[in-house]
């Protein structure tokens, strides 16, 4: 009876809820602010002396000002019934620092840390990114609260490297994470790499990413922000990619992971808060085959590979880069909270054989 004396009322009246398809009185998900108005509207349906010649008008008074039974059963929206469902997952005004970010897979897991509301810094060797960086730019401006921007750093130059992200952390007065994704390729035969390419190489792959993660952790710690670092790594730091000559390349990408784990060994609780000594968590990141613009070159060199990396994973094909934004994400938010020193291997079941 209460329902359908609910159901003779306008929609005006009791906005906050509805009668389901059994008859039975169902509240739906509100904003907190919205359940608070919501918690003092009464569901008496006595004319009262106050009631216009329709019945409404008196009972619309009423239903603002005395909080009904049902409405204070109501569960706390914001403790079952809130619009905001994994929080810990929200960027919500931290700042990032992403290397290799002016395209390709830093660019798409930059993007995703603005999706969450980060201020996201993508550094790159170019003078200007690519189109396609301003395009990306151009979009979430109009979309995210979070922001993206661009600064032109050399990895290899720590020097250079120091002054760009501390003007970053100082212009916020903080600095909450990193992505180490600057990276290089070379395919050769062991025999024949020159002594030139191997030192560019350990330079770039490694000597950048642990520039990077030092330069990001002494402004986490100058600022007292425990912060979070992802080194991207890769499957081949973990076993030797079938017909695919790139030892050295594989050796730096070994490094990283293992970089990633001593870090978070002496970084496991050294930035001062009140609450105490805090960590810098750093994990590593671990692709299988991903089509990227280098890996797309690779293909140009060898068209047989492409075939021969799709049949070896258990997927038989290769990964996007959209697929590892969640990963970066999970890894830079409160939702990895007791992770460091892993390696997260997404890589379709290559390295499950």
């Amino acid at each position: 009876m209460f329902s359908k004396a609910l159901l003779r009322f306008p929609a005006s009246i009791n906005p906050a809820y509805k009668i389901n398809q059994s008859g039975r009185l169902a509240a739906p998900i509100v904003p907190a602010a919205r359940y608070r108005a919501t918690a003092t509207r009464s569901f008496s349906t006595t004319p009262s002396a106050n009631d216009d010649t329709n019945g409404n008008g008196g009972l619309k008074k009423r239903l603002l000002q005395r909080p009904s039974a049902i409405a204070q059963r109501l569960p706390d929206p914001d403790v079952e019934h809130g619009p905001h469902r994994l929080r810990e997952f929200e960027l919500d005004g931290r700042v990032f620092i992403v290397t290799g970010g002016a395209q390709g897979l830093g660019l798409t897991l930059a993007e995703a840390l603005v999706e969450a509301g980060g201020h996201v810094y993508c550094l790159d060797r170019q003078e200007k990114p690519q189109q396609s960086f301003y395009d990306t730019q151009e979009r979430l401006a109009h979309r995210y609260e979070g922001t993206l921007h661009y600064r032109q750093v050399d990895v290899q130059c720590a020097k250079q490297l120091d002054d760009v992200v501390a003007a970053i952390a100082t212009e916020h007065q903080r600095l909450d994470g990193l992505i180490a994704n600057a990276g290089i390729q070379h395919v050769c035969d062991a025999i024949e790499y020159k002594p030139d390419d191997v030192m560019k190489m350990m330079a770039i792959n490694f000597g950048g990413v642990f520039f990077s993660a030092q330069s990001c952790a002494r402004q986490m710690i100058k600022y007292n922000i425990p912060g979070s670092m992802v080194l991207i790594g890769s499957m081949s730091g973990l076993i030797a990619n079938r017909g695919l000559r790139t030892v050295v390349y594989n050796a730096s990408k070994a490094a990283v992971i293992q970089s990633a784990r001593s870090l978070a060994m002496e970084w496991g609780k050294i930035v001062e808060t009140e609450d105490g000594m805090k960590p810098i968590r750093v994990n590593t990141l671990s692709p299988g085959n991903i089509m990227t613009p280098m890996v797309q070159a690779n293909f140009d060199e060898e068209p047989h590979l492409k075939k021969m990396w799709e049949d070896g994973n258990m997927l038989g094909r290769l990964s996007e880069m959209r697929e590892f934004r969640g990963a970066a994400l999970f890894l830079l938010s409160d939702a990895s909270s007791f992770m460091t020193g892993g390696n997260l291997v997404i890589d379709g079941g290559y390295t499950a054989w």
